[in-house]
């Protein structure tokens, strides 16, 4: 056997920026773990990344990869193989004549936060530099964006001033607009901790959705969507009033509150209380919180500390730099600046949207949060990259590219590590401009995203385990990410790519990089006397351990902390109070349109999913698509649980089951933002294909931070009448259940809906080794599909055997099918399919998840109707995705403990050890501890094994 390996490297998913250490054996990763000497989780994993070795595995990577070059000689045909050279002639050939013939701003380039800060770098001094456009943008735009122009726009520089140890010293943590149990796993695991640590430490969560954060909160303000800007005017006017302002620090370190001081006397309380939907003693409450003020001695002297914790919520808004201008207004205010415990910190969405901002990889910005507009920021890249100009003009942001290009203006796109087709709003519009480009470059590691379809050339690129550089988190800590592995098939690194084709393009000296490390030494003196100068940084000393920046030459140590001296990176030195003006959503409901859509993250999952989709295990949590509704406004509708819904607004529609959630407020739904064409799909009344959630989504942007508002779209609900519907299930050896997954999802746009999704029998993480996984089939449609469309599904999920027991009535649209084994003495059912009537899907999917015992069933598989013949019963839901902890076994153990809630929840992690491992779980637990009633019985409660087999509830007979 080959020797076991360890390097240490960064975990790719959210901002937190995790570090891994991860095990290989010669070209296969095997397994990863947290670091424990990385500063940013000390050892802890969430979920997914927890898993990351799993999607690394050889099956995964022979059947989703982008392994070979590949181009398609016209649209609609199927990709050819071809060689690298090839590839970058062509490519460098379409740009070229398209770049002579309608100037440099006729391409543009759309890439992701989810590059390396190389990759990054030369990606804009490629389209700025050599091409000479400043159409680049990444989806950065979708996430941070509003964020940096808040903090350019108050302190002067888009530097977030607090660290992740800040909540070890915070008297408030104010969460807005952010779900941190859910989108930042292991930071929450710190605010758990803090608390546990300091009972007395306040948790104060803003949010239209009751979501998982909301556990661990002492107040909680469910606002209307949209309402943030006047939750904080209302707040800084309570202050106001209330003589709570810092004064003396306004006085000598900021400007501009006389000009906000007159805005704000329209935000009053009752204003406040009737628009955002809370009370005002919630507002008086949250106020008081937020300043720091002893509710026993308002007078008191001493401030305790305030940090803000904010993401999508505040960002993803036709408003989000306002909202942003005026959460940062109440720090300014109140000084909780520049101090242990305080400041507002901005929570970044992907691993390193920090690197491409800090590189300038936006359309509105230069290297090292220089301006595009500065003539003499211009001047200062031009000299470092040795030409005599970089353009002027203003790029094209994300949805103003995709705009342009579905407008024909923008006649070629490049897009790298990144999903449009999935990912960007108004999906007609995305899908218009991909189809009428002329020439079309996708780079991408996974084969299978939505994007690809569209692609005139396929560029295989490395990802995680493969790569070598530095990438940025929340915090401002630069850290390594380094290969375990050699690249697989022909793919290449992404700045090999861009190099060879930047030189392909025009011969000259501005590529002359070898290697990662001589990219970033460049980019690093582009710092140099810069408010994010890491001149003091080296490979080097990356490899001892990761940095935070500012760290200038001669320094030794980075600042964990900004503003310290309450010096601002402004001209006259003070901060600045921006004149903040609550505007409603883009889109208000009306009576057409009647719900507010907002999206959002699932726990375990990641983007568009062309990762962790490959996963069946981290589809246990959340099995299937889904729009959340509040359980009185689907009885208004005469909803039932599952029902198939029609989701439509002004831009498109969709169709998927419909869930009752009391997490939400009337009035409002909820989608996660995964659910794209790859996993929910079809083909619409006019014969449009369904594009996910995505298609409901609108464009509206911000117009400083030009951010699109994911987080509101007025949608209508109504119930389909679609009357025939199929759910077929098969465990699938590893080998080929990626290919069969694919070739299932183009067979979703034969049906009027369709999702198909992975699941496993969600073994515990360290018994991996016996994990099982299979494919979930469901469609509905107006008729029956033709039998050759059915035997296609058979066959793909192994139903196409003479051993396969069969049923069909073809006058009705009825067809079953159904695979038995038989293995030591055991008979457990490995695939049905139920065509037509499908009531009797709930116990015969769980006879095959469970993996339970099918030797009573035999022919009853085939009996229509919905009642099984011997009862099923359910091992439950996975709750504990590291252990295999179902809801079931958890109810259980708590109908037997008694005791305080942290007793019993302790009890739990003792006997079952959910929530023992990564924690992403813990906020759930903690609400099955709290809803759980109290125990009075004197029974001991079962342990171990025999509690798992024995104590089963969710019976299932129809």
């Amino acid at each position: 056997m080959k020797q076991l390996k360890e390097t240490k490297s960064t975990c790719p998913y959210c901002g937190v920026g995790c570090g891994v250490i991860i095990e290989s054996r010669g070209d296969q990763i095997t397994g990863v773990h947290g670091d424990p000497d990385h500063p940013a989780n000390f050892g802890r994993l969430c979920t997914k990344g927890a898993t990351l070795h799993l999607t690394a595995s050889a099956a995964i990577t022979q059947q989703s990869r982008l392994l070979h070059p590949m181009q398609r000689l016209s649209r609609n045909q199927q990709p050819r193989r071809i060689g690298w050279d090839a590839a970058l002639d062509t490519a460098a050939e379409k740009f070229a004549n398209i770049i002579q013939t309608h100037g440099p701003d006729a391409v543009g380039f759309y890439i992701s936060g989810q590059l390396l800060t190389e990759d990054y770098y030369v990606f804009n001094k490629l389209a700025k530099g050599l091409i000479g456009t400043n159409n680049i943008d990444s989806n950065s735009r979708l996430c941070m964006s509003s964020a940096v122009a808040g903090y350019k726009q108050t302190l002067g520089s888009d530097a977030p001033p607090a660290c992740y140890d800040d909540v070890n010293h915070a008297g408030t943590i104010f969460i807005v607009g952010a779900n941190p149990a859910y989108a930042h796993p292991v930071l929450f695991r710190r605010i758990e901790a803090a608390r546990q640590a300091r009972p007395d430490l306040k948790i104060v969560l803003c949010d239209p959705r009751r979501t998982d954060t909301a556990e661990i909160a002492d107040l909680f303000l469910p606002i209307q969507p949209g309402t943030d800007v006047m939750l904080f005017n209302g707040m800084l006017h309570v202050m106001l009033w209330e003589g709570w302002l810092d004064t003396a620090y306004m006085a000598a370190h900021t400007k501009g509150f006389d000009t906000l001081k007159a805005t704000l006397r329209d935000y009053t309380p009752d204003v406040v209380a009737q628009t955002c939907g809370i009370s005002k003693e919630d507002l008086l409450q949250a106020a008081r919180l937020f300043a720091g003020i002893n509710a026993d001695d308002p007078t008191q002297g001493t401030r305790a500390p305030t940090l803000s914790l904010y993401c999508q919520g505040l960002n993803q808004s036709s408003s989000g730099t306002a909202k942003n201008a005026a959460l940062i207004n109440l720090h300014l205010a109140t000084g909780q600046m520049g101090k242990r415990g305080a400041g507002p910190f901005s929570l970044t969405g992907q691993p390193n949207a920090m690197g491409g901002r800090e590189v300038g990889g936006m359309a509105n910005l230069l290297s090292s949060h220089r301006d595009l507009n500065d003539p003499a920021h211009r001047a200062e890249v031009a000299a470092l990259w040795g030409l005599p100009s970089v353009p002027s003009k203003p790029g094209k942001t994300a949805v103003e590219m995709f705009q342009a290009a579905a407008d024909g203006e923008i006649k070629a796109l490049w897009i790298a590590c990144t999903n449009p087709a999935q990912s960007m709003p108004d999906q007609a519009t995305v899908r218009r401009a991909l189809q009428r480009a002329e020439f079309v470059v996708v780079q991408e590691a996974f084969a299978s995203t939505a994007t690809c379809a569209f692609a005139d050339l396929l560029l295989p690129a490395t990802t995680w385990g493969e790569k070598e550089g530095t990438v940025t988190n929340s915090e401002r800590r630069i850290s390594r990410v380094r290969a375990a592995v050699a690249p697989p098939g022909e793919t290449r690194h992404d700045w090999q790519i861009v190099v060879d084709f930047a030189q392909r393009l025009q011969a000259n000296t501005l590529f002359p990089y070898t290697s990662p490390e001589s990219i970033w030494n460049e980019h690093r003196e582009s710092t140099r006397g810069r408010d994010l100068d890491i001149t003091g940084m080296s490979y080097a000393l990356l490899e001892h351990a990761p940095q935070q920046w500012p760290l200038a030459e001669g320094e030794t140590q980075g600042k964990a902390r900004l503003y310290e001296d309450a010096v601002f990176p402004t001209p006259d030195g003070r901060a600045r109070f921006v004149n903040t003006v609550y505007q409603p959503v883009a889109e208000p409901r009306e009576a057409r349109y009647p719900f507010s859509l907002s999206t959002g993250r699932l726990r375990d999952q990641w983007h568009g999913m062309s990762r962790t989709g490959t996963l069946g295990r981290l589809f246990g949590h959340v099995r299937e698509p889904a729009l959340q509704m509040h359980p009185q406004d689907m009885a208004r509708r005469l909803l039932k649980e599952g029902d198939l819904v029609h989701v439509t607004s002004k831009r498109g529609s969709i169709l998927v089951p419909v869930q009752a959630s009391a997490e939400l407020g009337l009035s409002q739904v909820f989608m996660a933002m995964h659910w794209g064409e790859e996993f929910l799909s079809g083909i619409s009344a006019t014969g449009q294909r369904l594009a996910g959630v995505n298609a409901l989504t609108t464009s509206a942007f911000c117009p400083d931070s030009k951010q699109p508002e994911f987080k509101h779209a007025a949608v209508k609900v109504l119930k389909a009448e679609l009357p025939w519907s199929l759910l077929a299930m098969a465990w699938l050896p590893a080998s080929h259940l990626q290919s069969a997954r694919h070739e299932l999802q183009q067979l979703m746009l034969q049906f009027d809906h369709a999702s198909c999704v992975p699941f496993s029998n969600n073994i515990a993480l360290d018994a991996a080794g016996q994990e099982r996984s299979g494919l979930l089939f469901r469609a509905t449609a107006f008729e029956a599909p033709t039998d050759a469309l059915l035997a296609q599904i058979e066959s793909l999920l192994n139903l196409d055997s003479p051993y396969v027991l069969r049923y069909a009535d073809k006058k009705r649209g009825q067809r079953r099918a159904a695979l038995l084994q038989h293995l030591d003495a055991c008979t457990t059912l490995e695939a049905f399919m139920l065509a037509g009537d499908t009531r009797a899907q709930s116990w015969i999917s769980t006879l095959l998840q469970d993996e339970l015992p099918a030797q009573s069933y035999g022919r009853a598989l085939l009996l229509p109707g919905a009642r099984p013949p011997v009862q099923v019963v359910s091992r439950g839901k996975p709750v504990c995705a590291c252990f295999n902890v179902t809801d079931v076994a958890i109810d259980a153990q708590l109908r037997h403990t008694k005791g305080t809630a942290q007793e019993r929840l302790g009890s739990l992690q003792a006997t079952l050890k959910c929530g023992t491992n990564c924690g992403s779980c813990m906020p759930q637990l903690q609400r099955m501890v709290r809803d759980s009633p109290e125990i009075d019985a004197q029974s001991p409660a079962p342990s171990g094994t025999a509690q798992k087999n024995t104590l089963r509830a969710h019976v299932l007979s129809g």
